[in-house]
């Protein structure tokens, strides 16, 4: 199988494991409906699985189907993700009904990266869509907010436009 049956697999065994489940615990909550060895093969990519099965593991996990698929293509490795650095100094002048969730989520990576450096922080993606929903924004619109308030560089939406 290829690179995105792995990622697929890779995301069922993700949500099994944030569920507390072993590949046998499944077997036993799902009545036998999902045997072990099935499921494990699902989660190595060494068995294809197809759209219907996928919405029933969705289901029997209790998650969208949408949250089993890999994002997009499956990266290669050979060229890195996109940074996002933030400008903590400038964040730290900003008032705290504008920027105060954002303050609390980048504190909250510096403290899990032990990073005190106080000055810039990288974070992904992945946390920028986060704080998009936190801030009730697109991802895109979050990005141009932040350049507004000085806290992302400029450059971050031209970087951005080529994106969509």
């Amino acid at each position: 199988m290829g690179d995105y049956a792995k990622a697929l697999g890779s995301k069922l065994r993700g949500i099994r494991q944030q569920q507390g489940l072993s590949l046998h615990g499944v077997e036993q909550k799902s009545g036998g409906r999902w045997k072990a060895v099935v499921v494990g093969s699902y989660e190595r990519g060494d068995r294809a699985v197809t759209v219907q099965k996928l919405a029933e593991l969705a289901d029997f996990y209790g998650v969208p189907v949408a949250e089993l698929l890999p994002e997009g293509r499956v990266p290669s490795g050979s060229e890195p993700a996109a940074k996002i650095v933030i400008n903590l100094e400038r964040l730290q002048q900003l008032p705290a009904e504008k920027a105060g969730p954002l303050a609390r989520y980048a504190a909250a990576i510096q403290s899990q990266r032990g990073d005190y450096n106080g000055k810039v922080l990288s974070i992904r993606n992945e946390d920028l869509r986060s704080l998009a929903i936190i801030y009730d924004m697109s991802p895109g619109e979050l990005s141009d907010q932040l350049v507004d308030w000085g806290v992302l560089p400029p450059e971050a939406r031209a970087a951005r436009a080529l994106e969509d």
